[in-house]
């Protein structure tokens, strides 16, 4: 797993989190990390459907399975690289 590393400190990202509050109030937060959670979950959702769809394809059409297996190898790759992307802040020491 790759990391990147982070310069900032935990009080540097209060003073982030505090500007935030200050320009779209605590009210908007909510809202906007909801927003965020579907976005993730629609591209997650996307990206089994892709991967559904490719496996049907091959199998109707006798593809072998080394290639559905290997297509499915990317796609799991994909996916780890989105949750990497979109989980938590990982630092390197």
């Amino acid at each position: 797993m790759i990391t990147i590393p982070l310069f900032i400190s935990g009080a540097e990202i209060g003073f982030i989190i505090f500007i935030l509050i200050m320009v779209f109030g605590a009210d908007k937060i909510p809202d906007i990390a909801r927003g965020l959670g579907k976005g993730m979950r629609t591209l997650k959702n996307a990206s089994n459907d892709i991967k559904s769809e490719i496996t049907k394809s091959a199998d109707k059409q006798g593809i072998n399975k080394d290639v559905s297996n290997d297509v499915k190898n990317e796609i799991s790759k994909v996916k780890e690289d989105l949750d990497e992307i979109t989980g938590s802040i990982k630092r390197r020491f």
